[in-house]
């Protein structure tokens, strides 16, 4: 950076030198001390950086670097072509290779899946064999069994027929003796029946004469009472249409 400020310097300093030179009459040219002016452009052909002369090398070289760059990037392509071809045919080999395997090894569990399933279908067909001979061979004991047990039942419904039968006379007594409970029980009822109806006729008869002889009591006294004749005032005859017997009070 200092070579850089120099070359700036330089330069201001030339432009000054020939802002300030002694103009020739009726031109605008002018005229510059020539040493000054050499010893300025030698000041910054020297601090002028060694980059430039690199940059100006490569803009010479430009085309060949192009080009180099152009052959380094195409065989660079071809390289990586080169690269992916061969991954991807490992890639592919690669593939390949575990399909195989994880196709082997679904066929391997396959055939041991198939194994376990047929080996559980003959182990379920052999219990279930057992099961089924197992079964009838506990239904025919059962069967058995019950032939027992409905013949002995059967047998003692015939001896205890035997005895109820044979306690028929005791049966028949017994009926008769209930028979003729009731026979007596109606009997009795019948009488007592009988009994308190004429108790209730005797009291009605008894109600009934104690009422006739209060009545013939009552109608003497209306008539003793009315025999000298109504009191001034009174009523001549009866009234409401009363006999006065004693009769119009049982109404």
């Amino acid at each position: 950076m200092p070579s850089v400020y120099r070359v700036f310097e330089s330069l201001d300093a030339l432009v000054t030198l020939v802002e300030e030179a002694r103009g020739v009459p009726m031109t605008s040219n002018c005229v510059v001390p020539r040493g000054d002016v050499l010893e300025l452009l030698d000041d910054v052909r020297e601090a002028l950086p060694g980059e430039l002369d690199d940059a100006q090398d490569v803009l010479d070289r430009r085309d060949e670097l192009v080009d180099d760059a152009a052959q380094e990037a195409e065989q660079t392509r071809s390289t990586a072509q080169t690269d992916a071809e061969e991954m991807l045919a490992e890639a592919q080999s690669e593939a390949e290779r575990m399909v195989a395997e994880a196709r082997a090894e679904a066929e391997q569990l396959l055939a041991k899946a198939r194994h376990d399933a047929e080996r559980a279908v003959t182990d379920g067909r052999r219990q279930y064999t057992e099961l089924t001979d197992r079964a009838q061979i506990d239904a025919d004991r059962l069967a058995h069994a019950g032939r027992a047990a409905h013949d002995r039942y059967v047998a003692d419904g015939q001896a205890e027929q035997a005895r109820l039968v044979s306690q028929t006379e005791v049966v028949r007594a017994a009926n008769a003796e209930a028979a003729r409970i009731v026979d007596e029980a109606d009997s009795e009822v019948d009488r007592l029946r009988q009994e308190c109806d004429g108790y209730v006729d005797a009291k009605l008869a008894e109600f009934e004469d104690t009422l006739t002889k209060a009545l013939r009591t009552v109608s003497r006294g209306r008539t003793q009472m009315w025999r000298g004749g109504p009191p001034s005032g009174a009523p001549t005859g009866l009234s409401n249409g009363r006999s006065g017997t004693g009769m119009d009070l049982i109404e």
